[in-house]
């Protein structure tokens, strides 16, 4: 299980790389992230909603109503060009901090 703080930090570039591939709802969002990580990642309503809102209160995504395949009314969203500029500048934030994190890892442990 993935530690709390890091679920949350990740959460925001997560999400906008979803939707950079399709438009989606919160439901398959959360179905993805599971699948993806072979269920390591554990999202809940609770924790996708908030962030899904305060990405649309941003201006990096929008929402709007479709009816699915069964017929049901379900809320998506899509990125937006903001979503856009905002990914890039995460990945690029992660990608550096992923590099260090690997730098640091391959040095040997430090004995005292």
């Amino acid at each position: 299980m993935i530690d709390k703080d890091l679920m949350a930090a990740s959460s925001r570039p997560l999400i906008l790389t979803i939707l950079s591939q399709h438009e989606s709802y919160g439901y398959e969002i959360i179905k993805k992230i599971h699948e993806l990580s072979n269920d390591e990642i554990q999202w809940k309503d609770g924790m996708l909603y908030p962030v899904l809102h305060k990405l649309e209160k941003e201006g990096c995504i929008e929402s709007f109503v479709k009816i699915s395949e069964t017929g049901r009314k379900r809320k998506y969203y899509r990125i937006k060009s903001e979503g856009t500029k905002l990914l890039e500048t995460q990945r690029k934030q992660w990608n550096v901090v992923n590099s260090v994190f690997n730098l640091l890892m391959e040095k040997k442990p430090c004995l005292s």
